[in-house]
């Protein structure tokens, strides 16, 4: 499967909650503050729903949406993917 226009950007995002994780880790073996761990760790949360939703998104738009135009998949299937990949939203 080809690459969809909002990989670049997923993974941009990805890395950028990588960074935020390893920075979570380090404040709670400082011992810093619960509240600021909780609201790094909720910015994180954040992150990787929003950058999960765009995936899923581009997929029905692009992938799913192509597939039918062109007829390389019955609608059966095409439906069975939709309801398949929207149970991550």
């Amino acid at each position: 499967m080809s690459e969809l226009p909002s990989h670049p950007d997923i993974v941009k995002r990805l890395k950028r909650a990588s960074g935020h994780l390893k920075s979570i880790i380090d404040m709670l073996e400082g011992d810093r503050d619960c509240l600021d761990i909780a609201q790094q760790l909720q910015a994180v949360e954040k992150a990787v729903a929003n950058a999960k939703k765009t995936l899923v998104h581009d997929h029905i738009d692009h992938c799913l949406e192509r597939a039918v135009k062109k007829g390389a998949r019955n609608v059966e299937e095409t439906v069975r993917e939709f309801k398949e990949i929207t149970k991550y939203l």
